[in-house]
């Protein structure tokens, strides 16, 4: 899926809707994010050594998962983030970066739903969590 198929799964609008592709395989919602430089929340973060912060690398993350066909069949539904656990950030991500996203759902009771997600540039992790979000 492009950013415009995006736009019939997710209910994010830019600039808020931070992929820029993703699709269904082998078991997992897989998403890409070219950093550009470009971006809005890299002004002020950090002048002159941008790097893409933390919370948006989750937000990213928790986009990917709305791929997962389990989420996705209930399409354009406002989704809000119920918790974030073992977040960790193992290195920056910045501009000239093509940014992979990998997620699993680990439970789905919906409308709630608990999904593990992975950050890679190359073959480098950068972040994992395990995040939950409701479907309203």
């Amino acid at each position: 899926m492009d950013h415009q198929e995006l736009m019939n799964i997710l209910p994010h609008r830019d600039p808020m809707l931070l992929l820029d592709r993703a699709e269904y395989r082998e078991q997992a919602a897989c998403g890409e994010k070219t950093i550009t430089g470009e971006e809005w929340f890299l002004k002020g973060h950090f002048p002159g050594n941008p790097v893409v912060p933390g919370v948006i690398l989750c937000e990213i993350l928790a986009q990917t998962s709305c791929v997962l066909p389990e989420v996705g069949a209930s399409s354009q539904a406002p989704v809000f983030l119920t918790g974030l656990e073992k977040v960790r950030f193992r290195r920056p991500v910045g501009p000239g970066d093509l940014f992979r996203t990998r997620c699993t759902l680990l439970r789905a009771k919906p409308p709630f739903f608990w999904v593990k997600g992975q950050g890679f540039v190359g073959d480098a992790l950068c972040v994992s969590a395990e995040f939950s979000f409701a479907l309203r």
